[in-house]
């Protein structure tokens, strides 16, 4: 399939949208994004990559690094892992304190911000430099070695982390955190705050359309098992209380963030990155969802 010329096809149609949606705010330093930017990359698992736009701009990809801290503690633990965090859809806002306390700090699943942090948390477990470690394993998945936490961003983060410090203080009261709060809040708004491009984003993401395994390298990053069961937890749980609609519209498994940044997969075939910083109500970039949507329905190809 010409990839190319459907995704350029695609930027050209959907392009006027601008406008329709505004930038996350309650980060200062996001909301000074320019929202007039948009980009496009697909990878496919045969090594081609393309892309159109905005493809090769940084920006901060948010709640998407919550699939790769996922993915680095998943290798260690297994399903043990799955009595500290759930795999169920909330149908509540991603910072939500809500369901929480009725599930005995236990939450939904690792994609909303309370679940992320119980991964952290982890992750800070098992390793002894967690930032250090964060980078170095999204380097190696989009084969690229200019990979970088935004600073700004994620001081600004931290300054503005309230609703965040909350759900860790509350979750270590339950006995689900284990570390200092203060120095897991440090950690996952660095990863939060990791810099990347669609092109790259497009590329850390092809090997779970590629049963577990990084066709750059030949690293079986997860069995083809864990692939499969990551993939159904973006499907289900990777656009906050959006999961639902985005399956019924664009039937990819994927993961979002509030910097505007969408990426999704197509098992057996490409990964698909898009970014358009102006987010709907749910905090995912609407010309994101829109260009998934038609980019499944243009191609006739979905997992379904």
């Amino acid at each position: 399939m010409d990839y190319k010329e459907v995704i350029t096809q695609i930027y050209n149609d959907v392009k006027p949208l601008f406008g329709q949606g505004k930038v996350a705010d309650y980060i200062p330093a996001l909301a000074n994004v320019d929202p007039h930017q948009y980009g496009i990359a697909v990878a496919t698992v045969d090594g081609q990559i393309m892309g159109v736009g905005d493809y090769r701009t940084k920006f901060s990809i948010q709640s998407i690094s919550k699939v790769f801290t996922l993915v680095m503690v998943l290798r260690h633990m297994g399903s043990s892992l799955w009595q500290y965090v759930g795999r169920e859809p909330s149908g509540t806002a991603f910072n939500s304190l809500v369901q929480l306390e009725f599930e005995q700090g236990v939450p939904r699943n690792p994609f909303i911000n309370a679940g992320a942090l119980v991964i952290t948390d982890k992750l800070m477990q098992l390793y002894a430099k967690p930032k250090e470690a964060i980078l170095q394993f999204v380097r190696s998945v989009a084969d690229t070695p200019d990979i970088y936490f935004d600073t700004a961003v994620a001081h600004s983060e931290l300054e503005h982390a309230s609703r965040n410090l909350a759900l860790g203080h509350f979750m270590k009261s339950f006995g689900n955190i284990a570390n200092d709060v203060d120095t897991l809040m440090d950690v996952y708004c660095h990863q939060c705050g990791i810099a990347m491009t669609c092109e790259e984003l497009a590329k850390s993401f092809v090997f779970l359309a590629n049963r577990g395994v990084n066709p750059y390298n030949d690293e079986q990053i997860l069995s083809m098992s864990r692939s499969k069961r990551l993939n159904a937890l973006m499907l289900t749980c990777g656009f906050y209380d959006e999961s639902g609609d985005f399956a019924f519209r664009v039937g990819m498994p994927g993961k979002s963030g509030v910097g505007g940044g969408i990426v999704a997969v197509i098992p057996g075939r490409l990964s698909i990155a898009v970014w358009s910083p102006e987010l709907n109500p749910h905090g995912n970039s609407i010309m994101g969802m829109e260009t998934l949507e038609r980019f499944t329905t243009d191609l006739g190809v979905s997992i379904f």
